[in-house]
């Protein structure tokens, strides 16, 4: 799971929200735990729009073309995003705790900001679940496809994968894509596992919070 020198060339986007993130950190006058989360929020964000203006651009041919390019990082980056991404939702908690003293607009900004945190992060992961999906997808030989679309013969683009990605995000399942590899099986089943953790802290967050707000 090492990251080579080639990750300014393999997941340019991701490198460019993760320097923005850090350089916001460094900016704020925040304690140290706010300053992660603010860069954390940030480079969160500005990822998912980086490939969401990525994916409105995209053929099913570049998206072939990039997986291509993409090399033994793409497992490491995932790992390492999605412990980063659950560890924010620790930090969060703390947060949370620290906002029981505040009152009025500082403590609607507070649970506004954790809101925005909680959900970059989820965002965050499920998009690069779904890129990792694509190169995996276009990996495979034609006819060993690890995903089967309905509509097939077909060359799906980003926006195929991130139907599929969010769909089991939400649903923990897909109705009308099916799975044909043993290691998309495993990575669904990993997905699968941390957007329950996830669903389920934004369920006892947003309890927490308007607990808060009414009381």
């Amino acid at each position: 799971m090492r990251l080579s020198p080639a990750l300014l060339r393999t997941h340019p986007r991701l490198l460019v929200a993760a320097i923005v993130g850090v350089l916001v950190a460094l900016a704020v006058p925040l304690g140290p735990l706010m300053r992660v989360l603010v860069g954390w929020n940030t480079a969160a964000w500005l990822y998912v729009l980086l490939i969401a203006i990525l994916a409105t651009r995209s053929t099913a041919a570049q998206v072939r073309r990039l997986a291509d390019v993409e090399d033994e990082n793409a497992r490491a980056v995932l790992v390492l995003v999605c412990l980063a991404g659950l560890a924010s939702l620790v930090a969060i908690i703390f947060e949370l705790a620290a906002a029981r003293d505040l009152h009025g607009s500082d403590k609607l900004l507070r649970y506004a900001f954790t809101g925005s945190t909680v959900l970059g992060s989820w965002f965050l992961i499920g998009t690069l679940f779904a890129m990792h999906y694509a190169r995996l997808y276009y990996l495979a030989p034609a006819q060993q496809a690890p995903l089967q679309f309905p509509d097939a013969p077909c060359e799906p683009d980003y926006w195929d994968f991130l139907y599929f990605s969010f769909t089991l995000s939400v649903a923990v399942q897909t109705s009308d894509i099916a799975i044909a590899s043993p290691v998309l099986r495993k990575l669904a089943l990993g997905q699968s596992i941390i957007f329950f953790l996830f669903n389920t802290a934004i369920l006892g967050l947003s309890i927490n919070i308007a607990a808060g707000l009414i009381g």
